[in-house]
């Protein structure tokens, strides 16, 4: 064999390893755990919309494990597309306050916007979040109530050869996911705005995402 003929070969299989480093994918699902004493109580008045995903990724990546230096070697993925994700984790959070309408429609309705929902890793692990939450009055489909609201994780720098760094990073973007959404619902200036009630009887279901 040539050395013309070794080089294209070693070209070949350093190609078709980083493709194939890649090419990996792990895939998550995050968890809403609620907090009875930290939470603020309401009515069950509202129903879960639509939450549109503005993140211009694909529905289900929240992000990339990347070397240093180097190419992604792992891609995470949710189990659901994002956009319903996010429509669990009010779901929850509302039957957690005992503000799910036990109808259908309930008087409003929860919508928004996933502006950014995402896991990396360079040196630190992260996890971030930022949504847009509109508040829509069910009868008139008029946006009441809307704001931007953000939640954000951030570990020690990851060791390398300690294990993988996936289940880190799945936490912490649960926890960021489940600031922002915590943040949207106890609101006080909403609750205030759209005048819903408060009812102090403890009901929450926990749940997977």
């Amino acid at each position: 064999m040539n050395l013309r003929c070794l080089s294209a070969i070693l070209a070949a299989s350093a190609c078709l390893s980083l493709l194939s480093s890649c090419a990996n994918s792990s895939v998550v699902s995050l968890e809403y755990v609620p907090q009875p004493g930290l939470m603020l109580r309401g009515t069950p008045d509202f129903a879960v919309g639509e939450f549109k995903d503005k993140r211009n990724e694909n529905a289900q990546t929240l992000g990339h494990v990347r070397l240093p230096i180097g190419p992604k070697v792992d891609t995470i993925q949710t189990r659901l597309p994002v956009s319903e994700v996010v429509r669990n984790a009010f779901a929850y959070a509302l039957e957690a306050r005992g503000m799910l309408a036990t109808d259908v429609r309930g008087r409003f309705i929860v919508t928004g916007d996933i502006q950014d929902l995402r896991s990396q890793l360079l040196v630190h692990p992260y996890g971030y979040a930022r949504i847009r939450v509109n508040v829509v009055e069910a009868v008139s489909g008029r946006v009441i109530y809307t704001r931007v609201y953000e939640g954000e994780r951030q570990s020690n720098a990851f060791r390398p050869g300690s294990g993988s760094p996936v289940p880190v990073l799945r936490d912490l973007t649960s926890r960021a996911l489940q600031e922002a959404v915590d943040r949207a619902l106890d609101d006080t200036k909403m609750r205030q705005q759209i005048g819903t009630g408060m009812d102090s009887r403890p009901r929450y279901t926990p749940g997977m995402l």
